[in-house]
């Protein structure tokens, strides 16, 4: 097994490590540290052990958490595409918000390691920026952290976000902030991102090395040798523009067929975030007659909505059914178990 080289630049918490100081901090963590560190120390541990992998957990969104080998040479390959394409390279001040656990932090972690960030490693909380001081170059967070890191974000030149999509409702509230915020598209077996989009643009742009295409559903199919051996077949429906750019417009197994017409929620859903002040989604639910129905599900006390809320829907997309619901269930890294929820 080859043995990786941390970058002679690389601080945690403004100390220095060689292999063996960081290997020793492992083990500490384990012993001493809080579940959050424990996971730090397990992922430092799996990077220098004998296998050309590391084992994670998947998040689980689309179906029952699985276990999965990322190999360690593309996961250096896809720090070095990040680094290429913000800019960030030795000696960026990185700030780790994330749970290690999975892959968006476990990536945060390993970019420092081989690129030779400065990177200050804090408990991952809903409001990561509280009692911050400093300044840094580059961040990653999920919506939920970035909503409740709004009077703080000046702090921080650049911002991945991933996990989940960046609502409408959230969009707006970040319009005029200084700090560039960049909404990520991947998965965990493409190590994190593949494509990118600066808040405010419509379509993502992939990464170098990133090949993409779509299967006769029309959704994505990413080919890119450098961090995953096979072509990775997704379930999103995506219109491609050219062989850098494509626009995401909903999963396919959140397509509503209604009366035979086929509605995207995700489309629905930016129609009228405008107009519910809460989290909300559309979901399909069967329906004897068209099929499908489509169904709002409002995260929310009930009230009654006013009509002009669905003035911009077509016959067909305006909800049949309104759900109220105290409160979202979500995965760990933030998204809205949908068939979960609907009643």
């Amino acid at each position: 097994m080859k043995k990786f080289q941390i970058h002679p630049d690389f601080k945690l918490n403004g100390q220095t490590f060689d292999e063996l100081q960081l290997q020793h901090l492992a083990f500490m963590l384990i012993k001493d540290g809080n579940p959050f560190e424990e996971d730090l120390g397990n992922l430092i541990l799996q990077w220098f052990d004998d296998n050309d992998f590391v084992l994670l957990t998947t998040s689980g969104t689309t179906g029952a958490p699985k276990e999965i080998e990322l190999n360690k040479e593309h996961m250096i390959a896809s720090a070095k595409a990040t680094a290429a394409f913000f800019g960030v390279f030795e000696k960026t001040k990185a700030l780790l918000c994330l749970p290690t656990r999975y892959i968006a932090g476990k990536m945060m972690f390993v970019r420092a390691m081989i690129l030779g960030w400065e990177l200050d490693f804090v408990e991952p909380t809903s409001s990561p920026l509280d009692g911050i001081t400093k300044d840094y170059d580059f961040c990653a967070m999920v919506p939920l952290q970035v909503e409740n890191s709004l009077d703080n974000l000046h702090r921080i030149e650049k911002i991945i976000v991933g996990g989940a999509r960046i609502s409408t409702q959230l969009h707006n509230k970040l319009e005029g902030i200084d700090t560039s915020i960049y909404e990520t598209y991947g998965m965990t077996e493409t190590i994190t991102h593949i494509a990118i989009k600066k808040l405010g643009e419509v379509a993502f742009t992939v990464l170098p090395h990133v090949v993409i295409s779509t299967d006769s559903r029309g959704c994505l199919l990413i080919t890119a040798p450098e961090i995953t051996d096979e072509p990775v077949q997704t379930n999103d429906i995506v219109d491609i523009i050219d062989d850098k750019h494509f626009v995401w417009k909903g999963r396919i197994d959140n397509v509503v067929n209604s009366g035979g017409v086929k509605l995207f929620p995700e489309q629905i859903e930016e129609r009228l975030a405008h107009y519910i002040p809460y989290r909300f989604f559309i979901i399909g639910k069967e329906d004897e007659v068209l099929g499908e129905k489509v169904v709002l599900v409002i995260e929310s006390e009930p009230y009654v909505l006013k009509d002009e809320v669905f003035e911009s829907l077509s016959k067909y997309e305006k909800p049949k059914e309104i759900q109220f619901v105290p409160e979202f269930e979500e995965t760990p890294t933030g998204k809205i178990l949908r068939r979960k929820i609907l009643v």
